[in-house]
């Protein structure tokens, strides 16, 4: 699985970005500042046995959810307006609702926004199955920051979470599927790493699946030049629905023996696709009376609003 790097780094590069102001790698930064997800990638290119992706519904604070997929050209009218408002969104971000990496979409638009807001902080979240495939356009695009979802490097335990990979026109089931998937993903993590971007890798907790195996996953993902890892909760949904939902007991203490291993992430929201603002501040959140009403919804309907009048 090694790869033989392409730039001219000796190991892992000194990273390219400061995480003080990601609230995605940083808890300090998690408070204080922001970051902006544009929707513009659809399409996915694996199938989770814990994902369900519904694009219009506002009430829903997880990945792969969003109101509405936007294009490039609107995704920077959006980023416009959101910086006027708010000088703390730091990170221009691309999570979805599909894979990043598998819409031509997401690079399109990293490529706009490069002069004109040169500031922004840029960063994907990926499956990693086109990783190493992307590497030098990411590269080019100034993309400094990667989130790769990595739930298992064991075939046993991957091939329970993966229904199918779709990979140059061609579909892989079973264990096929899942060593195809996660050798594209340590090789990409580590030539990214390389190339001096800072790697978070997101790994779903799943009761009896991969509960006991995530400090495994921890060491390769150190092992290959991760810098942080991000331990989430799975929401019981599609092929997993009968399991239980991990506790926050169940939680603390993967999270815990990870720490171990690598610095853990721990105040990580379920972002939506969609998000706008400082975590926490978009509307969303735990409690029932706080309904989760994403940026690009408002937006909608306040140009309905000046329709109607």
């Amino acid at each position: 699985m090694d790869t033989q790097p392409t730039s001219t780094c000796q190991g892992s590069c000194i990273p390219k970005v400061d995480v003080s102001t990601h609230p995605c790698y940083s808890s300090a930064a998690h408070f204080r500042f922001g970051r902006i997800h544009v929707p513009v990638a659809p399409r996915c290119n694996i199938q989770c046995n814990y994902c369900i992706r519904k694009f219009a519904c506002p009430n829903e604070n997880r990945p792969g959810v969003t109101m509405r997929v936007v294009s490039p050209d609107q995704a920077l009218t959006t980023i416009r307006e959101a910086v006027t408002r708010d000088p703390r969104l730091k990170v221009l971000g691309v999570a979805g609702p599909g894979d990043a990496l598998a819409n031509e979409a997401t690079l399109a638009t990293f490529e706009r926004v490069k002069t004109e807001f040169p500031s922004l902080t840029r960063c994907i979240s990926t499956n990693g199955l086109l990783l190493p495939d992307r590497i030098e356009a990411i590269d080019r695009a100034g993309i400094t920051t990667l989130t790769i979802t990595i739930n298992a490097v064991d075939p046993a335990i991957g091939e329970q979470i993966y229904s199918h990979v779709r990979y140059h026109g061609k579909t892989y089931r079973g264990r096929e599927a899942f060593e195809l998937l996660n050798h594209n993903q340590l090789t990409g993590l580590r030539e990214a790493s390389y190339r001096g971007m800072l790697v978070k890798v997101n790994a779903v907790l799943i009761p009896g699946v991969n509960d006991e195996h995530l400090v495994e996953v921890a060491r390769v993902a150190k092992d290959h030049g991760a810098y942080i890892m991000n331990i989430i909760p799975m929401l019981p949904l599609a092929q997993f629905a009968h399991l239980p939902e991990p506790t926050v007991e169940q939680i603390n203490k993967v999270r815990n023996e990870c720490a171990k291993v690598i610095e853990q992430f721990r105040n990580c929201q379920r972002c939506r696709a969609d998000a706008i603002g400082v975590p926490g501040e978009d509307g969303c959140g735990p409690t029932p009376e706080k309904v989760c009403v994403p940026k690009f919804l408002t937006q909608r309907k306040e140009q309905a609003e000046v329709a109607a009048d």
